[in-house]
């Protein structure tokens, strides 16, 4: 019988040095069918990037060095990250795994989004490029901070100073993540620059400022939600066939999807509001149960963030960081990384 699985898709800042030539990598460890498939489908993003005057994700992926200035470039990283999240949901073995939902955190929702086929390839390739280039250009900064002590559980006392510099700069400092154990916060560069300093260190590197970002998921994008709206009307968008769970811990339920709220809400709110992935994670398990989470990758940084927002609920009897842990060590790890190998290959259909 087929096992049951949620798919999370990861966000920003994932494609990163160890994750050079991973892309090709795994195409090439697939099985001959799949191995087709997925390069088909790279050559057709690929096609669209080169119609765009942009380089090739497989131009990117395969470059003999990472380079910071190409690589992390907005409209580079974004379409490095989609790629490899899309290509990765189309190597899960649908023999074992009946995909029941699909979230993401931050650009992750734009990959989910195609997962779910609400956008066509050409369309998602097109879209994920100039959402990077829209709100790369905003102004601000975002940085990161935990909310919970060393074994993952809520720390009321970090919980607390995080409040108290949002107080401090009214509507310059916002919640842009709600990120499993971490807050992210965003804003104005100086209220942002201000919070840094005042608060203590925690766990020797944080708070750390996220270098090249500005300040997503806050009001200071709404010229590139406005902006974005115009340029992606809801005739871009098409009825999800998977059910998709949103930065709200809204449904988008098939075949009831209401259109033009998804295209609103994909463009305004989830540009310029607080994007909650702790309650996507949450929701999507209390509504879904599934047999198995699995994260797309690139690279395995959600496990992290997704364990500590299961924990904050309770689920499945994981209560802290060692319980977790326990769990992920058994012959059944709950949560799989597909950027992990040995979980990656519990994952897929097969491989060379």
């Amino acid at each position: 019988m087929k096992k049951t699985a949620v798919v999370i898709c990861p966000g920003r800042g994932t494609y990163n040095k160890p994750e050079l030539g991973s892309i090709s990598a795994n195409i090439a460890a697939s099985s001959p069918k799949l191995r087709e498939h997925l390069q088909a489908t790279l050559d057709a993003i690929d096609a669209e990037r080169t119609r765009l005057g942009l380089p090739t994700v497989s131009e990117l992926d395969q470059a003999k060095l990472f380079k910071t200035s190409l690589h992390q470039r907005p409209e580079n990283a974004a379409a490095l990250i989609y790629a490899a999240g899309y290509l990765d949901f189309l190597s899960i073995d649908r023999e074992q795994y009946d995909v029941v939902a699909i979230t993401g955190n931050s650009m992750g929702w734009y990959t989910a989004m195609a997962c779910a086929e609400a956008w066509s390839l050409s369309t998602s390739t097109r879209l994920v490029t100039s959402m990077a280039q829209l709100t790369a250009g905003g102004a601000g900064a975002q940085f990161i901070y935990p909310i919970v002590d060393s074994e993952w559980r809520p720390d009321a006392e970090r919980i607390a100073l995080v409040d108290e510099q949002i107080a401090a700069h009214p509507g310059e400092l916002m919640r842009s993540i709600n990120y499993g154990g971490y807050a992210v916060l965003a804003g104005t560069e100086a209220a942002c620059s201000a919070a840094v300093k005042a608060l203590p260190t925690a766990d020797e590197r944080f708070p750390m400022v996220l270098p090249g970002h500005a300040a997503f998921h806050t009001h200071i994008m709404a010229d590139a939600a406005a902006d974005a709206q115009e340029t992606w009307p809801v005739a871009a968008f098409q009825p999800p066939q998977t059910p998709l769970v949103d930065g709200r811990g809204y449904q988008w339920l098939t075949p009831t999807t209401d259109m033009p709220a998804l295209q609103r809400y994909t463009l305004g709110h989830q540009v310029t509001q607080t994007y909650d992935f702790s309650k996507a994670v949450q929701v999507a398990v209390k509504e879904h149960a599934p047999d198995h989470i699995i994260l797309l990758g690139p690279g395995s940084g959600l496990g992290g963030a997704v364990a500590q927002a299961l924990i904050a609920i309770g689920w499945q009897g994981l209560t802290d960081k060692t319980s977790f842990t326990a769990q992920q060590k058994t012959e059944q790890p709950y949560v799989l990384s597909m950027g992990l190998s040995e979980q990656r290959a519990l994952v897929t259909a097969g491989q060379t």
